[in-house]
């Protein structure tokens, strides 16, 4: 008699978790949008996604700065090492019907057939392919933007995951990775969270409270969208994601991330100049209070953290204020309008071993 060994499906392949891992890593609180993009490349790369389809269609909505464009970019990162490797269509260039010739080429005998060179090429999928990876990923930004004529181009392309170009070329979309994004019911959403968002516990209300919010969210966004798009275009789509406007818990946890890449900027472009960036929990929470707005999310924050460290460090670089080896201290104090920087001298025997150690 044999006995019943019992699986567990939710267990992850070792791609998959490494992707989901760096996601998590560098998108931070869109936990359903990175579930939905680990669980279509797990599909890709076990090889029984659907025949003939693109890998996922993916819509992204929720208010502006919440991420929808940068998990695409961190896709690309985890994925192809290089945030760029996105083919990226700016609907907003695609309002008239007459437009989409950018996109597709213009048909022979047509005024400007020559000058025309379409963007959507087999070429254009293909070249950040790796010889580990052959997959595109393709983002249509701000889709709501886009005429009609180009959302009529994307049925096919959705559906069968095929393009015929202008001059008959067939182009293969089942390798690629379709994300769409859009503001769409981000006033909505706005109007439900903004009462809650502040410094103050997310918990405040309770688990419970929290669910009813992120549901009332989801479905304000996928109303806008059901009345935005046709039901052709939406039934073509695999996963609807609404993104949830960050808390401030998250907006401390983004700006770790972002002063790493301040450090990181900093060790590319000083490479005769290294110095120590420390920045005190103080003034971590100084351009937190400057840098948050809870119409515009994450976007804001990167613009105080440019406006209020980066620039001030480019003066102190550029007029020899740090030297190499420097420990460049940054705090803020209570009531002040902009960030204090002080310096503590290193020795390059010390700088060597803490370098090393990092």
């Amino acid at each position: 008699m044999s006995r019943i060994q019992l699986l567990d499906p939710t267990k992850k392949g070792p791609e998959a978790e490494a992707l989901e891992k760096q996601l998590r890593q560098l998108v931070i609180g869109q936990d359903d949008a990175i579930s939905k993009i680990v669980e279509a490349y797990q599909g890709f790369r076990t090889g029984i996604s659907p025949a003939g389809r693109p890998v996922g269609n993916l819509l992204f909505l929720g208010p502006t700065g919440s991420g929808k464009t940068r998990i695409v970019e961190a896709t690309a990162e985890a994925l192809l090492n290089n945030p760029a490797a996105v083919i990226k269509i700016d609907c907003a260039e695609y309002q008239h019907s007459h437009e989409i010739a950018k996109l597709i080429g213009s048909p022979p005998g047509y005024l400007g057939h020559r000058e025309t060179h379409a963007l959507l090429t087999q070429e254009a999928l293909n070249r950040h392919h790796t010889e580990e990876l052959k997959l595109s990923l393709l983002l249509f930004d701000e889709i709501e933007k886009a005429s009609d004529s180009l959302w009529n181009l994307l049925l096919g392309i959705l559906d069968k995951g095929t393009l015929t170009l202008g001059d008959n070329r067939r182009v293969d979309f089942s390798c690629c990775m379709i994300f769409m994004t859009s503001n769409l019911g981000a006033t909505e959403m706005s109007a439900l969270v903004a009462p809650r968002v502040g410094f103050h516990s997310p918990c405040s209300d309770g688990s419970a409270g929290k669910a009813r919010l992120n549901g009332k969210i989801t479905s304000a966004g996928i109303a806008a969208a059901r009345r935005r798009f046709t039901p052709e275009f939406i039934n073509r789509l695999d996963h609807i994601v609404v993104f949830k406007s960050l808390s401030a818990p998250e907006l401390r946890r983004i700006i770790e991330i972002e002063l790493k890449t301040v450090q990181q900027r900093i060790r590319e472009a000083a490479s005769d100049t290294q110095f120590c960036l420390a920045v005190s929990d103080s003034a971590k929470e100084f351009m937190l209070a400057e840098g948050t707005d809870v119409r515009y999310g994450a976007r804001p924050l990167k613009r105080a953290i440019e406006h209020l460290l980066v620039h001030p460090i480019a003066n102190l670089m550029a007029s020899r204020q740090i030297r190499r080896g420097d420990h460049i201290r940054v705090t803020h104090v209570h009531g002040a309008p902009t960030l204090l920087f002080s310096r503590e001298a290193e020795t390059e025997q010390a700088w060597c071993a803490g370098r090393q150690a990092a």
